[in-house]
């Protein structure tokens, strides 16, 4: 495994600068390092998984963008709020409740300035409704500054949903006055969202500011994180350091590559768009350079959920395998649609090349923030969050929770547990899956799926016949997860129970 290169105590002593940074849709094979047969390369990336750490079986807690988000940035699984399902728009209230402690407001109360670069899709609030005349002078309430950030600039959501224009705090930059929507490209299965733009509402629009240009996005929003850096460097190395989410909106559709970038790869626009993608992470990986925070700067990166389903395109046209030998891609419970890119560096602390294989989830890093800066959680923060601080400081298994459970979430509400070296994917017909299911059900029938991860990574061979007390064991602990309103230790905590069709194997 690995060791650490200080003491515990030194780094909690000398709080490091903190950035995450989050792809959208990127699969596990969508990182060179981890993909040695990729078709294109992404050598920024590979740079934080060989000077770091590569979490080989990390997972994002759902396999779609909204309720990742939402884990990430709380520690507690979504589905515990009303979204049971799906994801959300542009507008709308937030899916973060008032009260609920995030990474950037635990932060911000432990002296750290909080920032974030990129795109949101939680939800916040415009003045007005679409297609009925909104006041953009107004600022929007409910976003990111109101959950914890100091600074906010981004995007309201994917480039699908609109709004379409650069956000600052709560304020609309340019006003969203016109009207777009998707516009098929050359490549099966994608899209632009490229002028020109309609003054009239019409089915399926969105709405896009006149300046709004999708190839640029991922340029502007990699020279706000840039400037965010040099502007804090100074506090940062007088002690008062930052934390930086920088959630970018690619390689999720449409993808709208950079013209310095077209062409470049062998894997079509889509290579091209994560060669983009990557050397944007490149540019915030040479801000801390520059500016003398390499040393002292924990970069957290990973992807909200596995790689679109044009993954399969990629991988019949260039032999690009996106979701590796995983089974699925986004939106399905099977790993190819929550195993993605999990790594870390912090050159002061984690020794490079390391490599940790046992289960791990976004819902783990607010208590493992938490842990590095010396921060108890309250008992109602964090309440699915373990922290991954033994693991990163000197690899001990033994004083992590390797076999706690992780739960993951599909686009259609239904679960998986994970527990070790088996997974229990509990649907209800096709959970939304685009795989062939591997038995029938009966009418009415719950469909599940045993799986021993260690031996199948592929989920091909079903045992839920042959180890009916595995089966038992693993719904008696996701029952327990689900009830306590938590899966950490500590008191049981309230949740949504409303409209929760999904949850057939149990009552409240």
């Amino acid at each position: 495994m690995l060791l650490a290169s200080c003491s515990e105590n030194i780094a909690k002593e000398k709080k490091p600068n903190i950035v995450i940074i989050y792809t959208d849709d990127q699969g596990y094979g969508d990182v060179s390092a981890l993909n040695p047969e990729a078709k294109f390369k992404t050598p920024n990336m590979d740079k934080l998984a060989n000077e770091g750490i590569i979490f080989t079986d990390g997972h994002s807690s759902d396999a779609v963008c909204t309720p990742s988000r939402y884990t990430l940035l709380t520690g507690r699984y979504s589905w515990r709020t009303s979204l049971k399902k799906g994801v959300l728009r542009a507008d709308g209230p937030c899916l973060i409740e008032k009260d609920r402690m995030t990474i950037a407001s635990m932060l911000k109360a432990q002296g750290y300035n909080t920032a974030m670069v990129g795109k949101w899709h939680l939800q916040m609030e415009f003045e007005g409704n679409k297609g009925e005349g909104r006041d953009w002078s107004k600022p929007f309430t409910d976003g990111p500054i109101e959950k914890g950030f100091d600074y906010f600039f981004g995007v309201p959501a994917s480039m699908n949903f609109g709004v379409l224009t650069f956000l600052e705090n709560d304020k609309v930059l340019d006003p969203p006055v016109l009207y777009t929507k998707k516009k098929m490209d050359v490549t099966p299965r994608t899209y632009r969202m490229t002028p020109p733009y309609k003054n009239e509402i019409a089915k399926g629009h969105v709405e896009v500011a006149p300046s709004f240009n999708d190839e640029l996005v991922l340029e502007t929003l990699a020279g706000k994180a840039v400037e965010y850096i040099n502007k804090s460097a100074k506090e940062a190395k007088n002690g008062k350091p930052f934390f930086l989410y920088f959630p970018l909106t690619s390689p999720h559709l449409p993808h709208c590559t950079h013209p310095d970038f077209q062409g470049i790869s062998e894997c079509g626009n889509y290579g091209d768009f994560m060669m983009e993608t990557d050397y944007r992470v490149g540019q915030v990986l040479n801000a801390l350079q520059e500016n003398g925070l390499e040393e002292n700067t924990l970069v957290i990166f990973s992807s909200d959920n596995g790689a679109e389903t044009n993954y399969a395109y990629q991988r019949d046209t260039y032999q690009h395998y996106s979701c590796m030998n995983f089974k699925g891609g986004k939106r399905d419970i099977y790993e190819g649609g929550h195993r993605v890119p999990f790594l870390m560096r912090w050159p002061g602390f984690i020794k490079a090349g390391s490599k940790v294989n046992v289960p791990v989830c976004q819902s783990d890093f607010m208590a493992t923030v938490a842990d590095i800066i010396g921060y108890t959680l309250p008992d109602n923060a964090g309440v699915d969050s373990y922290s991954l601080y033994p693991l990163i400081a000197n690899g001990s298994v033994d004083s992590y929770e390797s076999e706690r459970a992780v739960i993951h979430h599909s686009f259609t509400g239904h679960f998986a547990i994970r527990q070790g070296k088996w997974k229990l994917n509990m649907l209800r017909g096709s959970g939304g899956s685009l795989e062939p299911k591997l038995y029938e059900p009966a009418e009415g029938e719950a469909l599940y799926e045993l799986y021993n991860i260690d031996e199948d990574p592929g989920e091909t061979t079903n045992l839920y016949f042959e180890y009916p007390e595995v089966v038992k064991r693993l719904k008696a602990n996701i029952t327990d997860i689900i009830k306590n309103g938590r899966s950490t230790e500590g008191a049981p905590q309230n949740f949504v129970k409303e409209d929760w069709e999904q949850v057939t194997w149990m009552n409240f």
